[in-house]
């Protein structure tokens, strides 16, 4: 017996990293899950091969979320074939670093409307089932940066700053219909980006981060399915994984 068995989930950005780890964790445990992808086919079908070698359900989305028309179609086709949407994961998000000196038009607007404007387009897409069902569990994936800031990473602190405000002001206007809105912010995490970062680089973020080691996709993942199918009395909140980096 799974604790979201009936359910169904949808992970924005889930054929790899964060996405996929979470849409594996609420698979196991009985939501059928809605793998959105928007170019890497390969890895968004190593994901449903992975959900189905556990006997769970999952189902290829492709959709660029950064483009409105798209997002609310993608919604729809979930709607329609599942007939509910109980949990909304918005994790879809990118990174285009540069010093503001650097920064090109093309590199702000990018990341905002993948980070930030796929949160609103999937939310807005979402709202309509999820008031009907009287039911909805709607995590945004922000990010520490969009707390603390850092340098180069304007467009993406602005966009996961948003995140957090969004989520503030849709957990107040939702929560008389029992949904829920927060958002996860984790800290370093030991992902296919972080990856590609030098060693010295590495130590010298560890260094920072007081217990010394950088997050695991899977623990994202554990807060995610707390937020999805315990946290019935919290929302509008920012849960914060990140090994004590911020406080």
């Amino acid at each position: 017996m799974g604790k979201l068995d009936g359910k169904a989930a949808l992970v924005t950005g889930a054929s790899r990293g964060i996405g996929r780890a979470i849409a594996v964790l609420l698979a196991k445990e009985g939501a059928k899950v809605a793998l959105n992808y928007h170019s890497d086919v390969t890895g968004a079908q190593s994901v449903a091969d992975e959900i189905a070698s556990f006997g769970g359900t999952a189902m290829l989305s492709q959709s660029d979320v950064s483009v409105s028309d798209e997002a609310r179609a993608m919604i729809k086709k979930i709607v329609d074939t599942w007939g509910r949407l109980d949990v909304l994961v918005n994790n879809a998000g990118i990174t285009r670093d540069r010093s503001m000196r650097k920064l090109t038009d093309d590199d702000w607007v990018t990341v905002i409307n993948t980070n930030l404007n796929s949160v609103y387009w999937c939310t807005s897409a979402a709202m309509p089932v999820m008031i009907d069902q009287k039911f909805g569990r709607i995590i945004n994936l922000s990010s520490y940066v969009g707390q603390a800031g850092n340098f180069g990473q304007a467009n993406y602190a602005a966009s996961k700053g948003g995140i957090i405000a969004f989520t503030k002001t849709a957990a107040i206007e939702l929560a008389k219909f029992n949904i829920t809105v927060n958002a996860l912010a984790p800290g370093f995490t030991l992902t296919d980006m972080l990856s590609k970062v030098s060693d010295a680089v590495q130590d010298q973020i560890k260094a920072k981060i007081p217990m010394g080691r950088f997050g695991l996709p899977e623990e994202m993942a554990k807060a995610v399915l707390f937020l999805a199918a315990d946290a019935d009395y919290i929302t509008g909140q920012q849960i914060n994984v990140n090994g004590g980096v911020f406080m």
